[in-house]
């Protein structure tokens, strides 16, 4: 975890109280992808995109195909995907809550 950004996250995660994710998580059998952060239990992953207002790498054709074969890739495996940008993350209640939810809600894996 480097960017500022994943470190807001963490942050937000840890004041509220929610379980730790595992970061940097390598989910897929055979390509290199990595989740941001990841409750592998519970099949949930959170991505944190940076650059959306500055023409980053998630926001250019390239990186855009990319980040579209990685989250397709993970929908197959199921795995839930949430994605926060710079905006996003602003709204802390609104991200401890949609966490709060899948992990209640969907039963951990076996």
């Amino acid at each position: 975890m480097t960017s500022k950004l994943e470190m807001r996250f963490a942050r937000i995660v840890d004041a509220a109280g929610l379980p730790l994710p595992v970061t940097e998580y390598r989910f897929h059998p055979t390509r290199r992808w990595r989740f941001d952060f990841a409750w592998p239990d519970h099949k949930l992953a959170v991505e944190v995109e940076g650059g959306a207002w500055t023409g980053g790498r998630h926001t250019r054709a390239s990186g855009f195909v990319a980040d579209c074969d990685k989250y397709n890739a993970a929908a197959i495996l199921g795995w839930r995907v949430l994605r926060y940008t710079t905006s996003h993350l602003r709204d802390e209640q609104l991200i401890i809550r949609q966490i709060q939810t899948i992990l209640k809600f969907v039963p951990p894996i076996a």
